[in-house]
């Protein structure tokens, strides 16, 4: 069918989505690249539909197109009521070109202004899809031909009187119907310019004259071959999450809406703090566990009727189980750059849940020493690389096991490690993990984890920088290439500076400052920044001790080797003192627990 014809149908909410589809993902630059293919006669791929049967269309919830999209406030897809008696359309894959042209065609597109505020609706302008009437596009990376681009009323005002820039809004020709609207559209240009009736012309055939989509329809009811179907077909491209197709399965059952339950959950805690980055995979997994549901595996068998009724029976209290656990992870000083394994987040709130404790659990005096040692362990599991990796759904299931039954007025610290040890996945110090954790280097995730847990005295609720100790302007390449000793001579030779400069971003080099104290810190020499800020020898002294710092500080380049090496080895010991674990040593590294293939293969979520 025409592009016309397909959007008319999408009007008519004849084309519409199924819960399995995930929301729209595609940037303007895409959607401009789709418009210019459209525009030079290439293919833009088939599209896979499924013809749905009334008697199927009342046990599933389906979606519409986006039509005015904004990445501040309205990207999730409409829900819609479908009439019982009713047979529809719905597209398995596709769904973002058909969006895409929609959007261009028919609605807008509001995407972040450079440099904007993220909560900030103002940076968030609508835009509409215009096409450049005055010529082709100039050169550019993407190979575009035809000049498409997305502005506001105010870059229609900007440009006004740009004889290069001669705008047509696209939806103009998809409200041209006919051929005789396409000539009043030609009538309107300026001097009837050849150049632009062509354009008008090509887009026009384009839109509505030309079969350009080619539909394959499947029309088997069956949910779990249509799924299977739908797996296949969108292997490639943007990744698909598993979570999104069976989070159709949870809305079809769910008596209520499911995803926009789930999506506002995420939502709110993904605005927690500094910010985080959870996703709808780490919400369903953590319902699955704290429903108590016995394989929290995402297969489509545990998403049973039963299942998604224990879920949504249970969802209010398991949201704020949720709310309380992401609000201690900020408390504890991490974000969503600063948290190298989501998966973390699902233990504490099991035992939140367990527990039914709130938000006065977080500064309750009374709730002090619990919190420190929960606070040890979630920072510990973020260190040792590989605890939140394959066998997750395992490890899940082990702990929530173990909060249930020892986890009643404490976190039960020695019951979890020691679970955690027969897994495979023990905490204790290692000389292995001593080196990699002193190998750490500026801007990893890990890194933060570490020198939080290493310095018990910075109070992480409120805003600490990861600070160079010896400043990194001073350890700059160019500037140690410059750097001359008193006979004129290099003061430092290659193989010197890049030892220098490898060393100024690791762990020996770093500390936890507060903000305003790191920025009044500078670029001075540390040892004369100690001298200015801290009056007496005492204070230093106390300074000194609470970072693990040698007794005195560089205040030269000459004088960072000795003092890197000496602040190493005091780092190695402490790390020893406080991640020494109160579970049994790990099982020799050659025997591990055999997982099922399935998460085996989906592996896990630790990042570098």
């Amino acid at each position: 069918m025409s592009i016309a014809q397909a959007l008319r149908q999408i009007q008519d909410r004849r084309l519409i989505l199924p819960a399995i589809q995930r929301e729209y993902v595609w940037k303007p630059r895409q959607v401009i690249q789709l418009f210019d293919s459209v525009m030079r006669g290439y293919p833009v791929g088939s599209f896979l539909s499924w013809k749905v049967l009334p008697e199927t269309v009342s046990q599933f919830k389906f979606y519409g197109f986006m039509k005015d999209y904004s990445a501040f406030d309205n990207y999730h897809n409409p829900e819609i009521d479908i009439p019982s008696d009713r047979e529809i359309v719905a597209i398995l894959d596709g769904q973002q070109r058909l969006t895409s042209l929609n959007i261009g065609l028919r609605g807008t597109y509001a995407y972040r202004n450079h440099g904007g505020w993220v909560r900030n609706r103002w940076a968030y302008p609508t835009r509409r899809l215009y096409l450049n009437l005055a010529g082709l596009a100039s050169e550019n990376e993407l190979g575009l031909k035809y000049h498409f681009q997305f502005l506001t009323s105010d870059d229609l005002l900007a440009t006004a009187e740009d004889e290069t820039r001669k705008w047509l809004p696209v939806s103009d020709v998809f409200e041209a119907s006919d051929a005789f609207a396409m000539t009043k559209i030609l009538t309107r240009l300026d001097g009837n310019h050849e150049e632009a009736i062509d354009l008008v012309s090509r887009l026009w055939h384009a839109v509505h004259s030309t079969a350009t989509l080619h539909f394959y329809q499947e029309d088997d009811q069956d949910i779990e071959k249509v799924l299977d179907i739908f797996v296949r077909v969108n292997s490639g491209g943007t990744v698909l999450s598993y979570s999104d197709l069976l989070l159709s399965i949870a809305t079809a059952q769910w008596s209520g809406d499911a995803r926009a339950a789930v999506h506002g959950l995420v939502d709110s805690l993904n605005q927690t703090g500094n910010g985080f980055g959870f996703s709808r995979d780490t919400v369903l997994k953590a319902g699955l566990v704290l429903s108590d549901v016995g394989d929290i595996g995402f297969k489509v068998k545990n998403f049973t009727t039963a299942n998604m009724e224990k879920l949504e029976a249970g969802w209010e209290d398991m949201s704020r189980s949720l709310q309380v656990a992401v609000g201690l992870l900020s408390d504890f000083g991490l974000s969503g750059g600063m948290l190298s394994a989501d998966s973390v987040l699902i233990p504490v709130a099991y035992y939140v849940h367990h527990r039914r404790l709130d938000h006065s659990y977080r500064d309750s005096p009374k709730t002090r020493l619990d919190r420190e040692v929960l606070r040890s362990w979630v920072l510990r599991s973020l260190i040792v690389r590989g605890v939140w990796g394959s066998g997750l759904d395992t490890l899940l299931r082990d702990l929530r096991d173990v909060i249930r039954e020892h986890g009643d007025h404490q976190f039960p610290l020695v019951e979890i490690e020691r679970a955690m040890a027969g897994r495979g996945k023990s905490l204790a110090v290692t000389d292995a993990l001593v080196e990699d954790i002193l190998s750490l280097s500026y801007g990893k995730a890990r890194t933060f984890a570490v020198l939080a847990l290493l310095f018990p005295h910075v109070d992480t609720r409120h805003q600490f920088h990861i600070d160079h100790v010896f400043p990194a302007t001073l350890l700059d390449k160019k500037n140690l290439r410059r750097s001359m000793d008193a006979a004129g001579s290099p003061s430092f030779t290659s193989d010197q500076i890049d030892e220098l400069v490898d060393r100024r971003d690791r762990l020996p080099n770093l500390e936890l400052l507060p903000g305003l104290e790191n920025i009044g810190k500078s670029a001075k020499p540390p040892s004369e920044w100690l001298a200015a800020e801290y009056s007496t020898a005492e204070a230093r002294g106390a300074f000194l001790d609470r970072h693990a710092m040698p007794p005195a500080l560089p205040s030269s380049v000459a004088e960072f080797s000795d003092f890197f090496d000496e602040r190493r080895t005091k780092l190695a010991a402490r790390i020893r003192d406080l991640l020494a674990s109160a579970a049994p040593e790990a099982r020799p590294a050659d025997t591990r627990d055999v997982v099922d293939l399935d998460e085996e293969l989906a592996g896990g979520d630790d990042v570098e």
